[in-house]
């Protein structure tokens, strides 16, 4: 018997050392409920979650601050697009800049990583994320980008919605960010319907 409460024991020891490695393999909640909201205002246009104007419109289109911010995050903003070919909105947030390759690919990859592991409410309460095949960074190239669908298929406004995860780097460095845009399929690129 004492065996047996002993391999128990250690076994929960286990259990409770290893909980916060498992905690840490999770998105917050916060970034989650964040995640719920941003997607879910972009059938509005983004317009309930959008505050001050950062710029004046310029290249094309304006910047705005936004009410909700993702968790880890250093720049949230939306931006309108003003054009004969581009009227949509996206919401960017910004996860790195800096000179370091290395941490700029950690981010990236983190970037994806939270919002595949994150859940969040649709509508109807059922609970949605978003899935896609990650594009691994070239280490020869400067810039990379994996985009990620929500995994509801019966709403219509949201058929080519996607959170495109990219990383770029330039003279000024290295930069890591999320872009939630609608963007077609690859399928539907090429075709004229």
């Amino acid at each position: 018997m004492k065996k047996i409460t002993f391999t128990f024991v250690l076994f929960f020891f286990y259990l409770v050392s290893h909980a916060q490695d498992i905690r840490s393999l999770l998105p917050s909640p916060a970034f989650s409920n964040a995640l719920g909201k941003i997607v879910l205002d972009f059938r509005f246009g983004y317009h309930t979650i959008q505050i001050d104007s950062l710029s004046s419109e310029e290249n094309g289109y304006e910047a705005y601050a936004s009410s909700v911010t993702l968790p880890g995050s250093t720049d949230n903003e939306i931006l309108r697009f003003h054009s004969v070919q581009d009227t949509t909105a996206t919401f960017q947030a910004s996860f790195y800049q800096g000179d370091d390759q290395n941490e700029a690919v950690k981010s990236y990859k983190s970037c994806i990583h939270l919002l595949k592991k994150s859940l969040f409410n649709w509508f109807d309460r059922t609970p949605v994320s978003f899935s896609g095949k990650e594009e691994a960074p070239d280490p020869n190239l400067s810039f990379a980008s994996t985009t990620l669908r929500v995994n509801n298929k019966d709403d219509k406004r949201y058929k080519n919605f996607c959170a495109e995860v990219e990383m770029a780097g330039d003279v000024n460095g290295w930069k890591v960010y999320i872009i939630f845009e609608v963007k077609p399929l690859e399928t539907d690129a090429g075709s004229d319907n």
